[in-house]
Order: C-alpha cells, then sequence, then structure tokens
C-alpha cells in the first residue's frame, strides 16, 4: 500500500479510502452488507494496509458507523476514521438533519456514540445548507474541534464559488477552515475538473472523490451493469450522466484497455483516479473481499500518459451531478 498526506492535515493516509456506506442493513437498501460480512471487510482491509475509512451518519441510519466502529475497536489508533453530517436523520425531528448549530451538535454526539470514539478524525459536511447562514455552520464546525470531538474539518459537494466563500470566512474570522474535499469525480463525471478541482489545489486541499468507478458502471461492459443487484436496485446510478454524451465509448475503453493489460475494468478506473495529481484517496465502496483486493492492487497499475489521454478522449461535458 502507498500512502499520501491528506491536503494540510498532516495525516497520512492510505491511496485506497474504504467507503462504508455498503455496510449496516440490507433493509436500508438492497445491496448493503450485514453487520457481520461489514466486519470481514474492515479485518481484511487493515492487513492491506488500508488505513482511511469514510461513513456517514445518514448510511443505514447510522448502522454503518456502529459496525465500523466496533471493527475498529483495539485498533482505533492505527485508523483514520470520517464521518459526516448533513441528511436527515429522524423524519420526525426537522432538526436531525441540515448544518444549523442544533443539528451539528446532537449529530456529532450521537455519531461519536455509535462509533464508539470521543475523537473522529475528520467530520465533513456531507452537502451544502442553504437554509444555515454559514457563518453560524462554519462557528459550530469549529467548536467541534475546540471540544476535540473532531480533529479536521472537510466538505462534500458543492458549487466551487460556495467552498470558496468557506474558505474566504474561516481564515477572515480565525475558523477552522475545511482541509479536504469530498467530491464527485470519475472518468464518467469529470465537471469538477472546470473549478472545484484547481481551487482545492490552489488552495492544497485533500480531494477523496466519491464514486469513483461511477456506482459499479466502471467495474464491468455497459451490457453486463443491470446484472447485478446494484444495478438492478440502485436509482441513483440512473441519476447520474453516466450514461450521457460519450459514457459508453468510456466504458467500452476501460475494458479495452483493462484487457489489454490482463486486469479488471474497476482497476483501470481506479489508476486512472490515483495518475490525477489533485486526488489523495478515491473513496472506494465494495461488498466483497475479492474487489477490496482488486482496489489495493490498482495502486500500482502503471498507465502512460498516451492511456490516460485515449481514456479521456470521448469525454463531453455533461450536467452537474450530485450537489445540486
Amino acid at each position: 500500500m502507498e500512502y499520501t498526506t491528506l491536503g494540510d492535515t498532516g495525516m497520512e493516509v492510505s491511496r485506497i479510502c474504504l467507503g462504508c456506506m455498503s455496510f449496516g442493513t440490507s433493509e436500508w437498501r438492497d445491496w448493503v452488507l450485514d453487520e457481520e460480512e461489514g466486519l470481514e471487510l474492515v479485518d481484511r482491509a487493515l492487513e492491506l494496509g488500508i488505513n482511511f475509512f469514510d461513513t456517514a451518519n445518514m448510511y443505514s441510519k447510522g448502522e454503518s458507523e456502529r459496525v465500523l466502529g466496533k471493527a475498529l475497536e483495539g485498533r482505533r489508533e492505527e485508523s483514520v476514521v470520517a464521518t459526516k453530517v448533513f441528511f436527515q436523520m429522524d423524519e420526525s425531528n426537522p432538526n436531525s438533519g441540515g448544518l444549523s448549530r442544533k443539528a451539528i451538535e446532537q449529530e456529532v454526539d450521537n455519531s461519536l456514540s455509535r462509533l464508539g470514539m470521543d475523537t473522529v478524525d475528520l467530520l465533513q459536511t456531507h452537502r451544502f445548507d442553504d437554509d444555515t447562514p454559514l457563518e453560524t455552520t462554519l462557528g459550530a464546525l469549529d467548536d467541534v474541534v475546540r471540544r476535540g470531538q473532531a480533529r479536521y474539518l472537510g466538505a462534500s459537494s458543492m458549487w466551487a464559488h460556495q467552498f470558496a466563500e468557506a474558505l474566504h470566512l474561516s481564515d477572515s474570522l480565525g475558523l477552522e477552515r475545511f482541509l479536504t474535499m469530498q467530491n464527485h469525480y470519475n472518468l464518467l463525471y469529470r465537471e469538477e475538473e472546470r473549478e472545484m478541482l484547481p481551487l482545492c489545489a490552489k488552495e492544497n486541499v485533500g480531494v477523496i472523490p466519491w464514486s469513483p468507478l461511477a456506482r459499479g458502471y466502471l467495474a464491468r461492459p455497459h451490457e453486463e451493469f443491470d446484472a447485478t443487484v446494484r444495478g438492478e436496485s440502485d436509482d441513483y446510478a440512473r441519476e447520474h450522466p453516466y450514461f450521457e454524451g460519450g459514457g459508453r465509448e468510456v466504458n467500452e475503453r476501460v475494458q479495452e484497455l483493462a484487457d489489454e493489460k490482463d486486469v479488471k475494468m474497476a482497476q483501470i478506473a481506479l489508476s486512472w483516479l490515483l495518475h490525477k495529481e489533485w486526488v489523495d484517496a478515491p473513496i472506494v465502496g465494495t461488498t466483497s473481499v475479492e474487489h477490496l483486493e482488486d482496489a489495493v492492487e490498482a495502486v500500482d497499475i502503471s498507465l502512460s500518459d498516451s492511456d490516460v489521454e485515449w481514456l479521456e478522449a470521448p469525454y463531453e461535458p455533461v450536467r452537474v451531478s450530485g450537489h445540486e
């Protein structure tokens, strides 16, 4: 496993981050693993050298955090744990979501309780809250760090102008700033290259993309995608523009290059991300140990400049997806 410094945090993280959206209960979504399988995946991840784990309070309504916390019991110091807050946790309680001071404080307490931890390494805002003044959100997050409940702060998908405003406001008010960006970025969705990624590079913000395999579409040929449990049941994949523009041709080129190099399509897609200087660690969600091992092997796959250009060539601008 290779490691890198995550933005300006000073923390060393594995080049592959294990996303824990697939941990919790299949009652939440059909493809989600139950506890025993989730524990097995974390065990194998640690054996493979992965030390970076990303979850969120809304994954399986908190069960993902509980499973991850149980898996890391007694091994907390060797791991870097990230979680997120924003989405509503209780339909009967409107203050269980958003980024108000009340929501942040109570949901951070709840997350730490489920994780069985006093401190999370990285607390992220899962989305931008248009209903709460940015100064209020940043002040509440600053207090979370000062109380020792989180070591660092990160953000997730938003417009680049919103992120720039948040960084500027934090600096001007002397508050803890966002040091990471978890955004939507893969071979089939590259709109972030226009503004967000250059901004992150300029500000030395760590980049940890979500959906690096386009919700599985870059892991298998186009005609096989619907044959998987997730392909059949994951409506969110259809909401993204993966199947628009040059998407199918990109998929075919990934398959062709994978065949040429005798590796798997997912490994080519991950290797492409790992060759991007502004990417620290793609967040890989998986439901099998085999696929986890494949992801780790992708770290050692080399792509030439011509390989990268050839993979990228069919891409066409698509609608913004992931933060609106």
